[in-house]
């Protein structure tokens, strides 16, 4: 098991991966998003699993009748943040496969199908939009939705898609498939470090919590930086600042996080005044109350600060994710199979199987990640953590889908 874990992530550590920062950029529907599905491809035929792209541009590994019904499915994504981490996404189908190969080791008889799947978009890097080819399949992002998604570039998903030699006219809600599922069981490297101060390699998701996107829009006037004095100024720049001030408070004062890491500025020249800054929120919280407080401290914040300095403001919310409470039966079957000590945990993170908790059965397991850091080069996890998270989930999926 060990050696085909590293066998795996050695073959795949490369792909997309960025000389100058360490980290990648596997952006879905580019070279390097089809050197990771070749690479799945590969992995999949060298198992005699049958390979198939769905119409949404998700990938699934058959063992079993894919028709059968009541499938066990595991698996994660592989693509990636701007200068993403190794372990986000690809660790879940890495172990999938290594999870397998220690399945067919220990001789086991499948008695359930199983599929291990790459889901497509998860990070939503390029479009905007995170978790895309589970929200297309769960009928929660409308193809005429998906058609309106565009890149920095200007370039429309659908012509993406076809671009990379995938038919966008077939995307859309995928219930026959979904209706396969009997239960899904994604393994993830842990984002934070409640494992890490417990002193346990693996873990089982309880609950993530509810998040978004929202966009700021903060329109002012351009002007010359060097002749335009202050007082004349309607500088959008200042009043995005302080509400990124504001984001900080009132996620300290809810016990939530705020993030505003996303800024487009025009001119976005060095000695003019912009007309334009452009900011992205991310806002999560461990409940839906503390996450409305938050947002409109925030939202209140900024429009007192733009009337101040004379800034037109508009705040749109690009996506969200209500609070999602694994199925309490197959999270303790879970814990059950995993020998009853296992550490339930929940999480900030949102995952293609929060987007499936409301189609099917879904539930998730963690790896330990010493540092807590994640959506960067710096994410981590030990060898022999890994290996832990493979054994785990070979164990769930006996218990699943064999006899």
């Amino acid at each position: 098991m060990s050696d085909s874990f590293h066998a795996m992530w050695r073959s795949l550590r490369p792909l997309g991966r960025s000389a100058a920062s360490g980290g990648y950029r596997r952006y879905a529907w580019t070279g390097a998003d089809a050197d990771c599905r070749l690479w799945f491809r590969m992995q999949a035929e060298a198992r005699r699993l049958d390979v198939e792209t769905d119409r949404n541009g998700n990938q699934w590994a058959w063992l079993g009748d894919p028709t059968a019904g009541d499938a066990v499915v595991t698996g994660s994504h592989l693509d990636s943040v701007p200068d993403g981490g190794a372990f986000d996404g690809p660790l879940g189908v890495v172990s999938a496969f290594a999870a397998l190969d220690e399945l067919r080791a220990r001789g086991v008889s499948f008695r359930r199908p199983l599929a291990i799947v790459n889901f497509g978009d998860e990070e939503g890097a390029r479009f905007g939009l995170a978790c895309v080819g589970s929200r297309l399949t769960s009928g929660q992002l409308t193809k005429e939705k998906a058609y309106e998604l565009r890149d920095a570039d200007g370039i429309t998903l659908p012509q993406a898609m076809e671009a990379a030699g995938h038919d966008p006219e077939t995307i859309g809600e995928d219930r026959e498939r979904l209706d396969r599922i009997g239960a899904f069981v994604e393994l993830h490297v842990e984002q934070g470090r409640a494992l890490d101060l417990s002193g346990d390699a693996v873990g089982v998701a309880s609950a993530i919590w509810p998040h978004g996107r929202w966009r700021y829009d903060f329109h002012g006037e351009a002007n010359h930086a060097g002749t335009t004095r202050l007082v004349d100024r309607r500088d959008p720049m200042l009043t995005y600042a302080e509400t990124v001030l504001a984001a900080r408070r009132e996620a300290e004062l809810a016990g939530a996080v705020a993030t505003f890491g996303k800024i487009s500025v025009e001119p976005n020249g060095v000695n003019a005044i912009p007309s334009l800054v452009r900011g992205w929120l991310d806002a999560r919280a461990a409940d839906q109350e503390a996450l409305d407080a938050v947002i409109a401290g925030i939202e209140t914040a900024a429009r007192d600060k733009a009337a101040a300095h004379g800034i037109d403001l508009a705040v749109v919310r690009e996506s969200f994710t209500p609070v999602v409470e694994f199925r309490h039966a197959l999270r303790d079957e879970l814990v059950r199979l995993l020998g009853g000590k296992t550490p339930v945990l929940g999480t900030g993170a949102g995952h293609d199987a929060g987007i499936l908790s409301a189609s099917v059965p879904t539930a998730m397991l963690f790896v330990r990640n010493p540092t807590g850091v994640s959506h960067s080069p710096a994410e981590s996890a030990a060898e022999d953590d890994c290996v832990a998270g493979v054994r785990a989930l070979a164990d769930v999926l006996e218990g699943l889908a064999c006899t």
